[in-house]
């Protein structure tokens, strides 16, 4: 049975034969993806700069910020209102997570580093299970445009400083393993330590786990990748119940991996700031040891300290927002 996901590539590899296969691009090409007036059109609310190909580009001292990001606190600031309304915003009667219209949460993973968050700017590609016929033509387009085989190393070479790879490889172990250690390191340096998400699995992992380079993955299989197809590059993918836009801000952390609009990354970071400085507030009355939990947590009652929190709030914020990239 051909899954929707899987029918879905196809049709976009299909219907990109009616464009140039491959787009220029600086220093490699491109393969079954959107032009740059595609991207554009597909991503209306980002106003700020974009690569290239038109992807999304969101700064890095914003990547900087969003390192200090749990999961928790982006649900949260999402929940308060992150999420614009309207055009590019929630659809009427679409949920996710708590307050989170985009449902841009994953979980489940194995988590190659714990310890080391994980953020950077999407790259996505998928693949589709291998067949011949459709092989030999889509590589023989391929080799009039100067590429002698569509494979994952193809997608490797186009990833720049800040990219995450994300990769829909629809879970497969065995055959499903999109990098050994060798190619993880290649990753690691083009990216600068950027990421890796991928919903199939590695290889290598013991040499893998000596590299500084936060990943997410399935499954552990010591095969070389096979059976496989390159499907689409730097489209909308599906990772478990999400979908991923090129250009979306990945954020992983011990518990998982959430893929943020980029319209939407300024208004939660700027928004986590006040969950910072709350809970910095809290502990510090906690550990003055005079009040009960239920003073002061989740807010205060008493008048006195809605003020002195008030006041900390603002001392803070300004002090904080002095030095915040944008």
């Amino acid at each position: 049975m051909i899954r929707n996901r899987d029918f879905g590539y196809m049709a976009l590899a299909l219907s990109a034969w009616a464009l140039p296969i491959l787009a220029p691009a600086p220093a490699h090409a491109q393969l079954w993806t959107w032009t740059r007036e595609q991207m554009i059109e597909y991503t209306p609310t980002w106003a700020g700069d974009r690569f290239a190909d038109g992807r999304p580009k969101v700064s890095d001292g914003l990547l900087e910020r969003a390192r200090g990001l749990s999961s928790e606190e982006l649900v949260i600031n999402w929940a308060d209102g992150a999420a614009p309304a309207g055009k590019g915003g929630a659809a009427e009667g679409a949920s996710g997570g708590r307050g989170n219209p985009y449902g841009q949460y994953t979980g489940g993973w194995q988590v190659l580093h714990p310890s080391k968050k994980m953020v950077g700017r999407a790259v996505t590609m998928a693949f589709m299970p291998a067949r011949p016929d459709l092989d030999a033509v889509v590589n023989d387009k391929a080799r009039a445009k100067g590429i002698d085989h569509l494979r994952n190393q193809t997608v490797i070479d186009m990833l720049q400083p800040g990219d995450v790879l994300v990769v829909d490889i629809y879970g497969k172990q065995e055959g499903g393993t999109i990098v050994g250690d060798n190619l993880f390191h290649y990753i690691m340096r083009a990216t600068k330590g950027g990421g890796l998400v991928v919903d199939g699995s590695i290889r290598d992992l013991e040499g893998i786990s000596e590299i500084d380079m936060p990943a997410y993955f399935r499954s552990v299989h010591p095969s070389y990748i096979n059976g496989v197809t390159v499907a689409a590059v730097n489209v909308p993918i599906r990772i478990g119940d999400v979908t991923v836009m090129p250009g979306d801000v990945v954020i992983g952390d011990p518990e998982g991996v959430s893929f943020v609009p980029p319209q939407l990354i300024q208004g939660i970071v700027d928004r986590a700031d006040t969950t910072h400085i709350h809970d910095e507030w809290t502990k510090k009355k906690f550990d003055e040891g005079k009040y009960k939990s239920s003073d002061i947590y989740g807010s205060p009652h008493d008048p006195a300290l809605i003020k002195e929190y008030q006041e900390y709030l603002a001392k803070r914020l300004q002090e904080i927002r002095k030095n915040n990239p944008k």
